[in-house]
């Protein structure tokens, strides 16, 4: 059974089609990597499937559970409440900003999901949260409040603050587009390391290197549709088609 099912996936914003008939499947302990120019309909894609968006069609499964699907009268149908709080929380997502809550210092950003939405104890919660701060190298900033901590810094908290969640798979929107080069690297490394732990994960970026290197699976979006996949050997060799080999040339 694949984690996650995406069939004919559209979303319009009144006259404008932003993503059209996008269909594409991921196993457990895949790494699929979505490239494309900006305004290709990445982002939106993934705000789709983390119901941050509303879907127009097509039909959505994470887990085996149906997350939304076109009636007989073409409608699209969501699922119940229940089914679509299982489904938020099978799925992790760490932006491109970080987003942590500036009055909260590190051990309670990464705590405040657990207890609040999972009713884990304070202490449990905690326990977690050290273990993976630990595996994030940032043990001695638990006390920390993000405006003390670095970029890279911050973005190793997020992604600490999605797995405390113990979710099924993980999307990245861009993780490394407000850091430097030095810091990229150090979110990269993480990424490489969930990977090599079976991490079940989607990742939009515009790093190319690391898309090919670890990745299982790439696909291509330009102007809201998949304009070619395949393995990174296929996209980033002699097989991939003309557009592709021209977008990867500014690389």
């Amino acid at each position: 059974m694949a984690m996650l099912e995406v069939k004919n996936l559209s979303k319009s914003f009144g006259a404008q089609t932003v993503l059209k008939d996008i269909s594409f499947n991921v196993e457990k302990g895949d790494v699929l990597a979505i490239i494309g120019p900006s305004g290709s309909g990445k982002s939106t894609l993934l705000r789709c499937i983390n119901q941050l968006e509303k879907a127009s069609g097509g039909s959505v499964d994470v887990c085996g559970i149906n997350m939304f699907k076109s009636n007989e009268s073409g409608r699209l149908v969501y699922a119940n409440s229940a089914s679509l709080r299982d489904i938020r929380l099978k799925v992790g997502l760490v932006f491109q900003n970080f987003n942590l809550f500036p009055h909260m210092n590190v051990l309670r950003n990464i705590t405040e999901a657990p207890v609040r939405v999972l009713k884990k104890s304070r202490a449990d919660a905690e326990k977690i949260a050290m273990e993976l701060l630990g595996k994030m190298g940032l043990s001695e900033k638990a006390k920390s409040y993000p405006c003390e901590l670095s970029g890279g810094q911050q973005q190793r908290v997020s992604i600490a603050r999605a797995l405390a969640l113990s979710p099924e798979m993980l999307f990245f929107d861009e993780p490394t587009s407000a850091l430097d080069p030095e810091l990229t690297g150090e979110i990269l490394k993480v990424i490489k390391e969930l990977a090599a732990d079976g991490m079940t994960m989607i990742i939009v970026t515009h790093e190319m290197s690391f898309a090919r290197d670890v990745a299982d699976h790439v696909i291509f979006m330009e102007g809201g549709v998949i304009a070619d996949e395949g393995t990174p050997e296929e996209l980033f060799g002699e097989n991939a088609s003309e557009r592709t080999k021209q977008f990867l040339q500014r690389y």
